[in-house]
């Protein structure tokens, strides 16, 4: 089995320098690739100085995760891509337990290794942690961080287990899976793509695995700062959009209709905090939602399976119940 491990770049020099030579100490065997999304900085004059092994394919403008990664990965050949952010530092062998889960589970189509704070490594990081699942109504959750209550590891999540979602931090996934569902949605530009991918293949069948063996640490926040506006609309539109393309039928609107009455009730918490701009970008995702539906209704796939979600609602359980760590969700 041969793995391209695939970075996507835009402007991020200092991040190639500092964590590219992990990335080729650490990946014997793989065929490393700096994907570049159109830099104006040094980024492709400096892989090419100073990591020759290192494979460039440059895409013409800058089209985000989703589109960025779609195009370059039609230049790429290998029977597993492993889709690395730029500021993700790799471990020793962090390959092998991957690729023997691949080997041996036929049926499995993403793995997700364990992710920590590169800050501070003692923790898991905010994107992905131990594995990533949705509540009943979209909102998107991990084993070790709910919301931003982030866990300590302690050992507690060190078993492979199927999840729902993978972390685009660090995100492996077979080629024919990839390419039989066209990749990820070109429109979400950025953020949750992986999980609407991951989504589309559990409708498809497929499995999706957290393989604990394989530890990273991520930075995270690299491209766009927890609190960006710009996420914020990101996150709310895309996670509009996936609902309407993943959905069973008999709760499509139902469901829809609840999750847009919470994110009315988070514009309002924005609101109270003086957070202005993140309630617009919240209503300004809605308006792309209304505008954007039936678009979104004729990607919906041939099937929609049920029990996506790992609990009817991550919000009422982590504010009301006080539910902020995985283990004591159920």
């Amino acid at each position: 089995m041969n793995i391209a491990v695939v970075i996507l770049n835009w402007n991020g020099v200092h991040l190639l320098e500092k964590f590219l030579p992990s990335v080729i100490s650490y990946s014997p065997g793989a065929t490393v690739y700096v994907a570049d999304n159109a830099s104006t900085d040094t980024s492709v004059e400096f892989v090419k100085a100073n990591f020759p092994s290192v494979k460039i394919v440059i895409n013409k403008e800058n089209y985000g995760f989703a589109k960025g990664y779609n195009e370059a990965l039609k230049h790429i050949d290998a029977d597993v891509y492993a889709l690395v952010n730029s500021d993700i530092e790799v471990t020793e062998n962090w390959l092998l337990p991957i690729i023997e889960k691949f080997n041996n589970e036929p049926n499995t189509a993403v793995i997700q290794p364990k992710i920590l704070d590169y800050k501070n490594k003692e923790y898991f990081e905010y994107a992905g942690a131990g594995g990533g699942f949705l509540d009943r109504f979209g909102f998107p959750f991990c084993r070790g961080r709910i919301f931003d209550t982030i866990e300590k590891d302690n050992g507690q999540y060190d078993d492979d287990t199927e999840i729902f979602w993978a972390s685009g931090a660090c995100f492996f996934i077979r080629k024919e899976v990839f390419w039989e569902l066209n990749g990820f949605d070109d429109d979400f530009f950025a953020h949750q793509e992986e999980i609407d991918l991951c989504w589309r293949i559990f409708n498809a069948g497929h499995t999706i695995k957290y393989c604990h063996a394989s530890k990273v640490y991520h930075v995270g926040g690299a491209t766009l700062q927890e609190g960006s506006p710009m996420k914020t609309f990101l996150n709310f539109r895309n996670s509009l959009a996936m609902m309407v393309k993943n959905l069973p039928a008999s709760s499509l609107f139902p469901i829809l209709f609840l999750r847009l009455s919470q994110d009315g009730i988070a514009g309002i918490q924005f609101i109270l905090q003086g957070k202005w701009m993140h309630c617009y970008m919240i209503l300004k995702s809605h308006f792309y939602f209304y505008l954007h539906l039936f678009k979104n209704l004729k990607k919906r796939g041939n099937v929609q399976r049920k029990g996506y979600y790992k609990i009817e609602s991550i919000v009422f359980t982590y504010y009301i119940r006080g539910g902020k760590v995985f283990e004591r969700l159920f």
